[in-house]
């Protein structure tokens, strides 16, 4: 039978309760904030002030996002990079990561430290942009794909689950006549499930969120991601915004100028950039958090 709690554990309840409000505050508070900027007027925005509630409500920030000629098609390519993304990522890391958990693999400690080297030396900007070039990838859609096949880091967490199942099942397998791709794919990839769900978050959110391959390695204007396109018009509405009070300073600023400027206000602008690349990860987020945890601490922990 459990007692009753004392004083002593009623005052430590109400004090975690206290630090876990606070924690949830500070964390959600950036996100409420940003969230009522976007959904605030522009001309009301510049006023400051705004906490968690739009003063003015209006959809101007985001129809000014999403009435852009090239953010369907930013869409769509980041859709497109991150799903194949996720797909060959996944292939190509497991495959590595299986191969290199068998120690009767000749050459595992070779391969092990060629993975491991670029972890702690890269080869700088200027060799990789002249080898992609090479490889014929700039401003080609594989430029996305390709040099994200392996991710180290999601290496040595695949290597290390893989090495933690049972030698067992293998065993037992190939007495049956199985094959190691077979015992992967029917065998190993159903019982990773954690892992693999893990893995394909990671892999996800560094697709949807990079825009360094797309701002130096693609000049095409249709094969740029969202990140990029988005920024593009942040940068718009900044200068939009510069030239408007440049105008105003000079006595001539002409009525459509200014009125631009206002709309396109920087700071809605930017928050409701935010929200709209934050959006998609924070859908799909709840739905992978119960593998996610899982996945960590059996990837990290050899048994």
């Amino acid at each position: 039978m459990v007692g009753k709690k004392s004083i002593g554990d009623h005052i430590i309840d109400v004090i975690i309760i206290i630090i876990m409000l606070i924690v949830i505050v500070a964390v959600m508070y950036p996100f409420l904030n940003a969230l009522a900027i976007s959904l605030n007027h522009a001309d009301d925005t510049a006023r400051g002030g705004i906490t968690i509630i739009p003063r003015r409500f209006a959809w101007e920030s985001y129809r000014s996002i999403l009435t852009n000629p090239l953010i369907w098609n930013a869409y769509f390519i980041t859709i497109s990079r991150t799903a194949l993304g996720i797909i060959t990522g996944l292939f190509c890391t497991g495959i590595l990561a299986y191969g290199l958990a068998h120690s009767n693999l000749v050459g595992r400690k070779a391969y092990a430290i060629i993975c491991l080297i670029p972890m702690y030396f890269g080869g700088g900007l200027i060799p990789v942009f002249l080898m992609i070039r090479g490889m014929g990838l700039f401003n080609n859609f594989l430029v996305y794909i390709i040099p994200a096949l392996i991710g180290l880091f999601n290496l040595i967490l695949m290597r290390t689950f893989f090495q933690s199942l049972p030698e067992s099942l293998e065993e037992s397998a190939m007495l049956d006549g199985a094959n190691y791709l077979t015992i992967f794919f029917r065998i190993i990839v159903p019982i990773s499930t954690p892992m693999i769900a893990t893995i394909a978050l990671f892999i996800g959110v560094f697709h949807w969120n990079d825009w360094f391959f797309g701002n130096v390695y693609i000049t095409n204007a249709n094969l740029r991601p969202m990140q990029n396109v988005l920024l593009g018009i942040i940068n718009e509405a900044a200068f939009a915004e510069q030239m408007a009070a440049i105008r105003a300073q000079a006595g001539g600023a002409g009525p459509a100028i200014v009125a631009r400027g206002r709309t396109v206000n920087v700071r809605s602008i930017t928050m409701a950039t935010m929200i709209v690349t934050m959006a998609p990860v924070i859908a799909v987020y709840p739905f992978l958090q119960r593998f996610f945890i899982k996945g960590i601490m059996v990837g990290s922990i050899k048994g």
